[in-house]
């Protein structure tokens, strides 16, 4: 008796398995108006942004080698030890953040999975950050290892702002309707639009640029890319004043003829618009306080995200685009 139950033993667990795995797809949302598929897709979203907040942390502090090896902290250890002090710990906890928003961005990913074949905008979009959080922490150990060389520093937020206006997309996605999309603005506001987010597109590079000159590297000892700080400072400037004044324009525009979509988030555009080159202005004046400068990289995917909702919102499903035309 005990031969026959023991070989029994490894096709009943795998039968538990199996009973497992079935539960575990059947709970997983079978359709984006599941609660728990917009709390994943908020949830991504701040964290991607909170990520970049921390980054800049690590930056600003001087913590960007406060964990000298990758993946692990020491030569020895993952996690930061007490004669690393401080620095160790800012860094580890970065690094730590991140392992949380993999586990957010797979989460996300498992939401949608259930229904990709209905809504395979919603798996490309989660399936994005699931995979290049990945990409993130190679970026990352590739900026360790190269003792925080600026351009790869700039790489690294780069790809920041484009997981957080994905992000912004795959919230926007899950909380509107499916389908076909119109455009519900007038051609020369949607032309004038695409040129306002190539102009932000341009102002967060040159900004990424113009940090590289500065002199929050990340470490006591870390490279600058030797362009000159006072020019890069004024050239920042100016693809941020386009931005602001093609805004302004777009925003009197939707309030002035009526273009009712877009128009709450271009409100915002220009605040947050403002508030960055108010920043912008003080910092350079200050001396870069440490603050400042990280307010300024938060902003700047705050402002990125916005301008993807103002292109996004620019278009609404075919059923509702005819009701909004009609008016």
């Amino acid at each position: 008796m005990s031969r026959v139950s023991s070989g029994r033993h490894p096709e009943t667990r795998q039968t538990q398995k199996d009973n497992v795995l079935i539960r575990l797809w059947h709970w997983l949302p079978s359709s984006a108006g599941d609660r728990r598929v917009v709390v994943a897709a908020w949830l991504n979203l701040i964290f991607q942004t909170v990520l970049v907040g921390t980054g800049g942390a690590v930056r600003l502090t001087a913590s960007g080698l406060g964990c000298p090896t990758w993946p692990k902290c020491t030569p020895e250890s993952f996690i930061s030890t007490p004669e690393m002090g401080i620095h160790g710990i800012i860094e580890f906890g970065n690094r730590t953040l991140f392992f949380v928003l993999q586990i957010i961005a797979i989460f996300a990913l498992l939401c949608v999975i259930r229904y990709r074949a209905q809504r395979r905008d919603l798996f490309v979009l989660a399936l994005i950050p699931a995979c290049s959080v990945l990409f993130q922490a190679g970026i990352g150990g590739i900026t360790v290892l190269t003792g925080l060389n600026p351009y790869v520093v700039g790489l690294h937020f780069v790809l920041s702002v484009v997981l957080v206006v994905l992000g912004a997309v795959l919230v926007m996605r899950v909380t509107s309707e499916p389908g076909p999309r119109e455009r519900v603005v007038p051609a020369w506001f949607a032309r004038l639009a695409h040129v306002a987010a190539f102009f932000v597109a341009i102002s967060v590079i040159i900004g990424i640029l113009t940090t590289g000159s500065g002199p929050h590297a990340g470490d006591q000892g870390a490279a600058r890319n030797d362009l000159p700080p006072e020019v890069m400072q004024h050239v920042h400037s100016w693809p941020a004043y386009v931005m602001l004044a093609l805004t302004v324009v777009l925003a009197l525009a939707a309030w002035t003829r009526g273009i009712r979509s877009p128009r709450t988030w271009l409100t915002w555009l220009v605040v947050v618009q403002g508030v960055q080159i108010l920043i912008g202005i003080t910092q350079s004046r200050l001396g870069l306080p440490e603050a400042l400068v990280g307010t300024h990289m938060v902003l700047a995917c705050v402002l990125a995200a916005l301008m993807s909702a103002v292109l996004y919102f620019m278009k609404r499903p075919v059923k509702l685009a005819e009701q909004e035309l009609a008016r």
